[in-house]
């Protein structure tokens, strides 16, 4: 017999589900950052919000969560998701390519603005370690919410964009060291910190060589096993296993579980499973760094604002002030002109999610005062609410992306070295041979399989190949669609090749897309779903032989070819025609 179901064991589940699934679409539709929505919805849900009325009020225990302390354990693997994305997105040529602004401006920005923000602490009576971990927590800007604010307003290829990028890379490789500092920290306690308290991370250092060693090994080996199954689902398993097991893995050894999600990320940035895995894990990641800011939600005692409001808006105000002069001042002598390193400063002046992290664990290991730590994320979730109007601020003093605000180009224009001119789909003999063409006429390119083993074969031989499904938008954009001049389809899957038209249109009305097609009839359906080229094999292999049987036979080789030329295209129009979708919507277009 099936057991009893008490609705109320999965209240807090519905309530975060319909936060997500309500509270969070709104936020979107006012273009504001859905990491707000969340973070708002805990503080209502909590026993700061709705919950200290439910003594007056008992309906509104129904709405409000009951167990604090077991959604912040499983939110803290939003935490261990988000570095692992991190860690994905740091391949060492993308670090190359921006060494000087990631290492130089951004570390300069951490080191400073952490130094300024700690002395400030100081000054207001924090010990040493409470104040170094404040400074290192505020330091820290919101990846979170900047980078989709950029995205959104299409200014992530903008110089302002570019250099908030570089500065925000380096924060999250900060993420790491400060959280083994806080350790140290925390274990010199009261006494005098020796030499021979290192040797407690002993353990910790070991356990870390081996979950490096171990993902060299077997991570490849292991995710190309299970492509080859070509199950979505089991392909799943294998990427949160990948998730979930490193970080249990660096949780053993002393470390943190994100750290160890955070190695097993770089790991995998540079093997060709890297975008499918990314999109992957993205809704998992999504959901769970949801459930996370929720929890910071219902943690924050907003009350404190209301009894210590000048403290409170005066730390909010004060960090703006400090972290956006600092970045200003850096962006200047980087060589950033006014207006650039201006918004630069907007966009980062804020404190981010990370600050909930570090504070978080200062807290719990003693280096900061309980008192002060609630203190100061009142401050930083205030902090965080204004990002969005910063960056509109930002915006408008940085001008179009391109235009005349821009006069300036210190920084290197591609900040994604996987992001290339023409993307290659289906990397067969024929997307080997197009590969080949495209390389011999130096435009860059990558290529995407479904099939582990061209794709093994093509990085091996030096080649930008990725496994993957290209009829998802999502894999596209990680692949670079947004910013490419042109999509090569060479699949022998008919379906298939529609699918990634179709796509592929979806997002980029103004993309070039070339398509391989079996026959006339399968080059028409290509064309009505947007394909600017259907090339049918069945055509062009006639055109080829009458090419080949004509001169062969003595006639002139020039007017061969200009015939062949002709011919394919009478082939072009005729499948092209007018009165199919493509052609009455370009007809359309063109008046």
């Amino acid at each position: 017999m099936a057991a009893e179901i008490s609705p109320g064991e999965y209240k807090d589940a519905v309530l975060f589900l319909a936060t997500a699934g309500i509270v969070v679409p709104l936020f979107r539709r006012w273009n504001i950052s859905p990491i707000l929505g969340f973070l708002g919805a805990g503080v209502v849900l909590g026993p700061f919000g709705l919950g200290s009325f439910a003594g007056q009020f008992p309906w509104l225990a129904a709405v409000t969560v009951d167990s604090p302390d077991d959604i912040s354990q499983l939110a803290e693997f939003g935490v261990v998701f988000l570095l692992f994305m991190i860690g994905l997105e740091l391949s060492w040529e993308r670090l190359r390519l921006l060494r000087r602004y990631v290492f130089g401006l951004g570390g300069l920005q951490v080191a400073l603005s952490c130094a300024v923000i700690a002395s400030a602490a100081m000054l207001l009576g924090q010990p040493a370690p409470a104040a170094a971990a404040i400074g290192a927590a505020l330091a820290l800007s919101s990846t979170a919410i900047v980078m989709p604010l950029l995205a959104e307003k299409k200014r992530q290829h903008s110089q302002a964009g570019r250099a908030t990028f570089a500065i925000l890379l380096f924060q999250d490789l900060a993420v790491a060291p400060i959280l083994i500092t806080l350790a140290v920290l925390a274990r010199r306690g009261e006494g005098d910190f020796a030499a021979r308290d290192l040797l407690a991370f002993g353990p910790a250092a070991v356990g870390l060589l081996i979950l490096v060693v171990a993902g060299r090994l077997l991570l490849r080996p292991m995710l190309r096993s299970v492509a080859k199954a070509k199950s979505e689902e089991l392909f799943m398993a294998a990427s949160l296993l990948v998730v979930i097991g490193a970080g249990l893995l660096a949780a053993l050894t002393g470390l943190s579980m994100a750290l160890g999600a955070f190695v097993a990320g770089i790991l995998l940035a540079e093997t060709e499973y890297r975008h499918e895995v990314e999109r992957t894990i993205e809704p998992f990641k999504g959901l769970l760094l949801g459930l996370f800011f929720v929890s910071v939600g219902i943690g924050l005692d907003l009350s404190r604002l209301i009894a210590q409001p000048l403290p409170i808006l005066g730390i909010a105000a004060g960090l703006i002030v400090l972290t956006g002069s600092v970045v200003y001042g850096l962006g200047r002598l980087f060589g950033l002109s006014n207006r650039v390193a201006l918004e630069s400063a907007l966009l980062l002046a804020a404190a981010g999610e990370f600050a909930f992290v570090i504070i978080g664990s200062a807290m719990t290991t003693g280096v900061v005062a309980r008192d002060i730590g609630q203190t100061v994320l009142v401050a930083v979730t205030l902090s965080m609410f204004v990002i969005p109007l910063l960056a509109t601020v930002g915006a408008k003093f940085g001008g179009r992306p391109g235009g005349g605000a821009e006069t300036m180009d210190p920084l290197p224009a591609d900040a994604n070295p996987d992001e290339a001119s023409v993307i290659v789909v289906g990397y067969g003999r024929v997307g080997q041979l197009v590969g080949d063409m495209l390389t011999r006429h130096q435009v860059a390119w990558v290529g995407i399989d479904r099939d582990p083993r061209p794709v093994g074969a093509g990085r091996r031989s030096g080649g930008q190949i990725f496994f993957g499904d290209a009829s998802r938008a999502e894999f596209l954009r990680l692949c670079g669609l947004e910013t490419s001049r042109a999509l090569v389809i060479t699949m022998d899957n008919p379906d298939g090749a529609e699918a990634v038209v179709a796509a592929a249109r979806e997002m980029r009305p103004d993309l070039t897309i070339v398509a391989r097609a079996r026959d006339a009839h399968h080059a028409t359906r290509l064309y009505d779903l947007g394909a600017t080229d259907a090339v049918p094999e069945t055509i062009e292999a006639s055109l080829q032989l009458s090419e080949a049987a004509l001169v062969d036979i003595g006639i002139p080789m020039g007017l061969v070819i200009a015939s062949i030329h002709e011919r394919r295209d009478e082939y072009r129009k005729a499948l092209n025609r007018p009165d199919s979708a493509q052609g009455r919507r370009r007809m359309r277009d063109a008046r």
